[in-house]
């Protein structure tokens, strides 16, 4: 189900307040290039609208009678249906890191902002443009594929990025932190093998036992004492990353220094 990321998105919003369909619809409006092809006011509704109508993009409140929104997602993996890129929408928190395991593109908080909205639309015409330039059969070959989707807890807030927008994450009395291109934050994993093994291994490399560095990212290598390296990063603050001695050799391998 390829989209083309020049026409406008096709979506859908599933919300069980009249009022809360009406809002999102009317913002989604004042953004444009959205086209709201089907309303529903329960989660039932919403895998039906789904399975007929196949939007490019799904507005799901996670609180609906009959499915919730997580539910939503189950039932359509369940029937091998093809899913749109999903977005709840809440007014609670607490179901971020289930809606993150169920690959959300995105989670809003309610009252949903019309900059937050735009970020999450954004977001999408990304993704739709990396799916577009894919050859032919290139997720069904090689490797299994590599995590795409990242939450990011950040104070109050739990977004979701894509992981080519993760510059490096780092360990710390063991907590994580994500440091991207648009937001630094916490991340739910546990350890850095863990996150690691969840992300593409031929652009995330190991460059010290509490750094993980997307090497797409590095903007220099710089020569440390002996005959090891920093790596300066493509973040807002340059941040300086140590290279461990063994790994400095790995990296004179990669760039042939």
């Amino acid at each position: 189900m390829l989209r083309r990321a020049s026409s406008p998105i096709s979506a859908i919003i599933a919300d069980d307040e009249d009022l809360a369909r009406a809002e999102l619809k009317y913002l989604l409006e004042e953004i444009g290039d959205v086209e709201v092809v089907g309303e529903a006011s329960n989660g039932l509704e919403a895998v039906e609208l789904i399975r007929k109508l196949d939007p490019a993009i799904a507005f799901l409140d996670i609180q609906m009678p009959g499915l919730d929104g997580l539910s939503v997602v189950r039932r359509l993996r369940e029937s091998a249906i093809e899913l749109p890129y999903i977005v709840f929408s809440t007014a609670y928190d607490q179901f971020a890191v289930e809606a993150f395991r169920l690959e959300a593109t995105d989670y809003l908080l309610k009252p949903v902002e019309r900059e937050r909205l735009e970020e999450t639309i954004e977001k999408a015409r990304r993704l739709m443009a990396d799916r577009l330039s894919e050859p032919a059969g290139a997720s069904q070959l090689g490797k299994m594929p590599a995590l795409n989707r990242l939450l990011v807890k950040s104070g109050a807030r739990n977004l979701i990025v894509h992981p080519h927008e993760l510059i490096y994450a780092t360990i710390d009395d063991g907590v994580i932190t994500l440091v991207t291109t648009q937001v630094d934050g916490q991340s739910s994993y546990r350890t850095l093998e863990e996150l690691q093994s969840a992300l593409d291994s031929d652009v995330f490399w190991r460059a010290h036992r509490s750094f993980v560095v997307n090497i797409n990212r590095i903007r220099e290598v710089v020569p440390w004492f002996k005959s090891t390296y920093q790596l300066k990063m493509d973040d807002k603050k340059g941040s300086e990353i140590p290279v461990s001695r063994l790994q400095s050799r790995r990296l004179r391998e990669m760039l042939n220094l």
